[in-house]
């Protein structure tokens, strides 16, 4: 505990630390976090402390009513008291305190994987007769969400291309709640503009004055609030796979919201109730060991994808490569505009998208020629579904990751047989070109 000289000192709402004044830079404070939270007073332990309690002493009758009445109120998050793990545990609130702040949101609320937490934001938003608007290229499980899951609720999923502002102004009905989109896009690597899609959705808002405005919800994963902060350009709400590159080593699965406190309570209750609760036993590593080395590892990660990007590029059997550190026009406007790290870096990320050269039945084979190389092969680079890692992960997402998209979808999804989606991890550049190059080689 703090000694009393120190308890009057005001306490710097950045690091917590009483009389401090001083501005620390984000890198340094994912390592060290809140030098003191009211989650857990830890200041004697260099490393946050695991609980393994499943359920909570309280101290009365008054304590534990007062804690159910006043579950998931602002001064429940600042002050917990800790009843049951599925409710709150000190953990798990320390690291959803270091999302927030990383993303400069409010409020973070986080879940068991990443789409419980996209699962929970749009029950939160959404209920029957409402219409979601989204890009027209989705992560295989959230098109499977929006198309298999939300009609039996009687939520409509409407799609369009959001990198067309005027799309997606098409698009918009009265009966739009809240506009879904990635970017950089899964696995495409097109970016949308935030700013861009705040304009379109403030026009439909002021058309029907009185009713609830739209909200705009973007999918962070591919760029991490390291290198984009969605909510800072226009986004509403930021939502997150913690089991990719925050997580970082592929350990433990994990999701999160970040949001204005208007729907703190509702996604509170609605992880209570629905049960999609992140474990302190995965919450532990993602707030020890992944956040503390975000920064470290995209530094290392995108100088090594902006090589390889290149090296691709010049392939005379690589038809295409999108990479937001590559070409030039209005991609790249939007890239620079809106991924940087946070002392103003262009920041254009560890995820690529490569296509093969040749028609689609000869380039879809030389893609599996390429994937089986590599699965037996190659030793820098690995065929594994994913991202994030500090190993180079590759997949092809029309077999993979991206199945659950229809043969007749993915045409309008812009995706391809031979698309090849590669992670970018830690190791020597030179040895994943080379894993690369060889592959390429065979076909």
């Amino acid at each position: 505990m703090a000694d009393e000289s120190t308890t009057s000192e005001e306490v710097c709402t950045f690091c917590g630390i009483p009389g401090c004044d001083r501005a620390c830079s984000m890198q340094t404070f994912l390592i060290h976090g809140r030098y003191r939270t009211e989650k857990w007073d830890y200041n004697h332990h260099v490393v946050p402390p695991i609980s393994s309690s499943t359920t909570y002493r309280l101290e009365s009758f008054e304590r534990g009513a007062y804690g159910f009445e006043h579950f998931g109120s602002e001064e429940e998050t600042v002050h917990p008291i800790y009843i049951y793990d599925r409710l709150d545990e000190p953990v798990r609130g320390m690291l959803e305190e270091n999302l927030a702040h990383a993303e400069k949101g409010e409020y973070a609320v986080s879940f068991a994987t990443g789409m419980a937490a996209i699962s929970a934001i749009l029950g939160v938003l959404l209920k029957a007769g409402d219409e979601l608007v989204t890009h027209r290229t989705l992560y295989g499980c959230t098109y499977s969400l929006l198309t298999r899951w939300l009609p039996r609720f009687g939520i409509s999923v409407r799609f369009c291309d959001m990198c067309d502002p005027g799309s997606l102004g098409e698009t918009i009905s009265r009966r739009t709640r809240a506009v879904y989109f990635e970017t950089p896009v899964n696995p495409t690597m097109d970016l949308v503009d935030i700013g861009g899609v705040r304009e379109v959705v403030d026009r439909a808002t002021g058309e029907r004055p009185g009713e609830d405005p739209l909200e705009i919800v973007v999918d962070n994963t591919f760029a991490t609030p390291f290198c984009q902060r969605p909510l800072t350009l226009g986004a509403d709400v930021v939502v997150h796979s913690l089991t990719k590159n925050i997580g970082g080593f592929g350990t433990d699965m994990g999701g999160a919201v970040i949001t204005p406190k208007r729907h703190l309570e509702a996604l509170l209750l609605f992880r209570k109730d629905f049960g999609g609760v992140l474990s302190p036993k995965s919450a532990w590593p993602i707030l020890v060991y992944g956040l503390p080395t975000l920064a470290l590892r995209l530094k290392q990660q995108q100088d090594s994808a902006n090589l390889i990007a290149r090296f691709l590029a010049r392939h005379p059997k690589v038809a295409h490569v999108s990479y937001p550190g590559l070409g030039d026009g209005r991609m790249q406007t939007i890239a620079k505009r809106q991924m940087s790290d946070y002392h103003g870096n262009f920041a254009p990320g560890m995820m690529l998208y490569f296509t093969l050269s040749g028609d689609p039945g000869e380039s879809a084979r030389r893609c599996k020629q390429i994937v089986n190389f590599l699965a037996g092969q190659a030793y820098a680079v690995t065929l594994a579904v994913s991202l994030g890692q500090v190993r180079t992960l590759i997949e092809n997402p029309v077999a993979m990751t991206h199945s659950a998209i229809s043969s007749e979808d993915r045409a309008r999804c812009g995706l391809d047989g031979s698309g090849l989606r590669l992670s970018v991890g830690l190791e020597d550049p030179k040895d994943i070109i080379e894993d690369l190059n060889r592959a390429l080689a065979r076909i």
